[in-house]
């Protein structure tokens, strides 16, 4: 009978080669100095612009994760309004809200200790509007085992089982201890990673367990570097999850964890570049907008900002012209004249020949 983990003798003494996260460390501290050097020239309002959009893509993405899809624009305005920025006014939906409500108290709070009270709270903003659960804002109770499943009832296969409920909190007391102590003791990305692991190996709560582990990755990482930081960790996940499942389930059966470290650096490094580009995108959006000031039609400013709203990968396949008309509402000729402004005004790049037109904002940075 094969042992998960948590059962063998050297449980959670966790072992992996250090030497070969040693690079990706030294690569991390690196990436987050130039991070900090292109955000701290950043105006106030492109700041607050920038932790809006990163706050609320990683709760999208680390919800999306655990198959729950939720509202873009519900989570910003979520978002602002625990910042005290200007909002739509809109109504937020539970989900949103609580999603939100985790991701600005791990930023406001991150330097501070962890203990169960803030895990309580986490859980209850993120089951905000659950009815099917028995234990909200507390560790899990039910007899049963907690398994991770795959495959129908007749046909299903035991990727791992966690440790019994009975013993739960006594695994979370050693947890959030090592948690603490761990602060000063190990490398940044390494610290991440065995948080990560180690919480979900626990699987303390009946459900969000995903999402706490992402969101304590996050904060051992701001302990690390001294200030909250801002991530696109999720999102990176949720482009190939299959690879971030198997990497989790490398160690099931051992405390040997190297590889999902591995994984956890290079996917956080991957982030890191993502998370650049994205204050790059947002520099270019600003010197963009400073130089058409004034020159530009309602049509055109709508459809820059409906660009400009699709983020770093853009519209899907590019602008065309029947997009354009569309959005706009406007006649072809008009158009056409519209796209042909903009790409001479340099906001667009026109790409291809005859249907398969299509325009990209153009992205590329003033030179003077």
């Amino acid at each position: 009978m094969k042992k998960w983990n948590w059962q063998l003798k050297d449980w959670p003494n966790f072992t992996y080669n250090k030497e070969r996260l040693t690079k990706l460390e030294a690569d991390f501290l690196h990436s987050s100095g130039v991070f900090f050097g292109i955000h701290k020239h950043l105006n106030k309002q492109d700041k607050e612009s920038l932790r809006v959009e990163l706050l609320s893509d990683e709760a999208l993405k680390t919800s999306e994760i655990e198959g729950e899809i939720l509202n873009r624009d519900s989570l910003q305005s979520s978002i602002r309004r625990n910042f005290g920025l200007i909002t739509d006014r809109r109504k937020i939906p539970p989900s949103e809200k609580g999603i939100s409500d985790v991701m600005v108290d791990l930023y406001k709070n991150s330097a501070d200790k962890l203990n169960h009270e803030s895990l309580f709270r986490w859980h209850k903003m993120i089951t905000n509007g659950r009815y099917d659960l028995q234990d909200i804002g507390r560790y899990r109770t039910h007899e049963d085992a907690m398994q991770i499943v795959s495959g129908n009832i007749y046909d299903s296969r035991v990727h791992f089982e966690a440790p019994l409920s009975k013993n739960v909190k006594k695994e979370m007391n050693d947890f959030v201890d090592w948690f603490n102590k761990s602060e000063k003791k190990l490398p940044a990305l390494t610290r991440a990673g065995i948080a990560h692991f180690y919480f979900v190996t626990i699987h303390p709560f009946e459900d969000g367990n995903g999402r706490i582990a992402r969101a304590l990755a996050i904060k051992a990482l701001s302990q690390s570097l001294n200030r909250s930081i801002l991530t696109s960790l999720s999102t990176i996940i949720q482009k190939n999850k299959r690879k971030y499942y198997d990497a989790l389930q490398s160690g099931n059966q051992s405390i040997e964890i190297g590889e999902w470290l591995e994984y956890f650096a290079k996917t956080f490094l991957e982030s890191q570049t993502h998370t650049q580009n994205t204050i790059e995108f947002l520099i270019r959006k600003t010197q963009l907008y400073a130089t058409l000031r004034d020159q530009l039609n309602e049509r055109q400013e709508k459809i820059l900002a409906k660009m400009f709203n699709a983020g770093l990968e853009g519209f899907k396949g590019g602008l065309s012209a029947e997009n354009y008309i569309t959005i706009t509402k406007t006649s072809r000729a008009t158009a056409t004249r519209d796209l042909q402004d903009l790409v001479e005004k340099g906001a667009l790049i026109r790409t291809g020949e005859f249907k398969g037109v299509r325009y990209s904002l153009n992205l590329k940075p003033e030179t003077k």
